[in-house]
């Protein structure tokens, strides 16, 4: 694992989706792995940590959470946008070398043996909360955050550092189709 990764307190892990990024979801079961884009990711709970995701019905990824019951929430960077793009836009139904076509390199931490995608700004693990009504109706799924980590060059002690650091760390922000927002400038109230 890369030495600017550390573990993220999880009392702060809602910090790490607040600011409304696109992120991975990432899942595996039964040998089979897929990465894909997600613009409809939010904080739910504190304490203990949760967040929602959205994923359609169509998807490979789906598949595997629902099969695993879990997956990990990650936070692609300004640097990623080809990569966030490629597997945002092609189905592992359709592409069985998605991943690798994409440039997708993964990792686990610990024996958690899930697949994180390297070169994040931050990964969130989660375990599913079941809810069936919720994941059929509106393909809206929980996850409660189990652990996780951040790349310390964007984010330390619970807080971004987007005005510090180097521009292809900034977080995205899809619009529609291939038209994306890097994150902006910092205001203080």
């Amino acid at each position: 694992m890369d030495s600017n990764i550390l573990p993220v307190e999880l009392e702060k892990a809602y910090r790490l989706v607040t600011h409304g990024p696109t992120v991975l979801v990432s899942a595996s079961h039964g040998g089979v792995v897929d990465v894909m884009a997600a613009a409809w990711c939010c904080a739910l709970d504190f304490a203990p940590p949760k967040l929602t995701v959205v994923l359609d019905k169509i998807t490979r990824t789906r598949e595997l959470v629902e099969r695993s019951g879990r997956f990990v929430i990650q936070v692609p960077n300004l640097a990623q946008l080809a990569l966030v793009n490629g597997v945002g836009n092609n189905s592992l139904h359709d592409n069985p070398d998605k991943l690798q076509q994409h440039g997708v390199e993964l990792f686990s931490v610990g024996d958690n043996n899930l697949p994180l995608v390297a070169g994040c700004s931050a990964w969130l693990a989660c375990e599913l909360v079941s809810e069936p009504h919720n994941q059929q109706s509106y393909d809206l799924f929980i996850g409660e955050v189990t652990a996780a980590w951040a790349d310390q060059r964007i984010f330390r002690q619970g807080h971004w550092l987007f005005e510090q650091a180097d521009a292809r760390w900034k977080s995205l922000h899809h619009v529609a189709g291939g038209h994306y927002y890097a994150i902006g400038d910092a205001v203080e109230s």
